[in-house]
């Protein structure tokens, strides 16, 4: 595929996930019921729990590259759970924010110290750690090791955020009633955010393998040359 292609498919993507976001805050904002008790922050909701969904995906991104790489030692797998994981931030970050949006709404206060809230600040923080602690191992090899064993016991904070619900008294609503328009517009939602996360990770994925290849690169180009006793073979 020629490169001047490539971009044009790349442009014409995230064009269509710009087009997507903008026809689903129209259905936000002027075609989806406003929710009788809770009101107009109610519409949170539908962006809260796509972002939350892909929260969870994403880190099962990083989940299967950390596996990957601990059963192949391939390097491609730790570059696409890196990418996963900076998206995991961004997206619990969202998660993050439209909760306490919606907390301060509905319980008065920005923050409480529920189960789902608790775990869910524990996933964020887990994953930042991540990323933090990747640039201060210089070896690549074992930056991918620590990262990739990291990786999989991070990932058991997940179902302990989806379980905490079911299991524990929380104050988090475990279900809302949606009427017909109301869930089309949450379904609806799903579509730009599967396209954002999607592609996200890919572009993370190809600069961190552009900034693998440079150094790579970078490397072989300062390696010290072998002497060759005068006379002898190479």
């Amino acid at each position: 595929m020629s490169s001047s292609l490539s971009t044009t498919i790349v442009r014409l993507y995230w064009l269509a996930t710009l087009l997507l976001f903008a026809a689903v805050a129209w259905m936000l904002v002027f075609w989806t019921p406003r929710e009788a008790s809770m009101g107009d922050v109610q519409k949170i909701f539908y962006i809260h729990l796509p972002a939350a969904i892909h929260t969870f995906v994403a880190c099962f991104v990083v989940f299967v590259g950390s596996v990957m790489y601990l059963l192949q030692r391939r390097l491609w797998w730790d570059d696409v759970a890196s990418a996963a994981a900076k998206v995991s931030v961004l997206l619990a970050s969202l998660v993050l924010l439209t909760g306490m949006v919606w907390g301060r709404s509905a319980w008065g206060h920005w923050w409480t110290w529920s189960p789902r809230l608790t775990f869910s600040l524990i996933l964020w923080l887990l994953y930042v750690v991540y990323l933090v602690i990747r640039p201060s191992i210089e070896s690549s090899q074992k930056r991918a090791l620590i990262s990739a064993v990291y990786g999989v016991i991070a990932f058991l904070d997940v179902p302990l955020v989806y379980l905490s619900t079911k299991l524990l008294p929380d104050i988090h609503p475990k279900e809302i009633v949606l009427t017909a328009r109301m869930g089309t517009t949450l379904l609806a939602w799903f579509a730009p955010m599967t396209m954002l996360a999607a592609g996200l990770i890919v572009v993370s994925f190809r600069i961190n393998r552009l900034r693998r290849t440079s150094l790579e690169e970078v490397e072989t180009e300062f390696e010290e040359p072998r002497l060759v006793p005068a006379g002898g073979n190479a």
